[in-house]
């Protein structure tokens, strides 16, 4: 992993471990979407999967159905 994917996954890890427990668990797809967009920052780079990963944030609300959405 290069320095900026490096950065993007640990400000996710303090997400999930420092944040989330507070707001609990609200997304209506798996895996969370914190999860996807660590796994898509980790597979597709900083740029590309910090963009999935905002794309499906913006996904994830109440009047969309959720389920499985696993990383391209």
């Amino acid at each position: 992993m290069n320095p900026a994917q490096r950065i993007l996954v640990a400000l996710i890890r303090f997400y999930q471990l420092a944040l989330s427990p507070f707001v609990g668990n609200q997304c209506r797809f798996t895996p969370t979407c914190s999860q996807y967009a660590r796994e898509a920052v980790e597979r597709h780079g900083a740029l590309r999967g910090s963009w999935l990963a905002v794309r499906r944030v913006f996904r994830c609300h109440p009047w969309h159905p959720g389920g499985h959405d696993p990383v391209p």
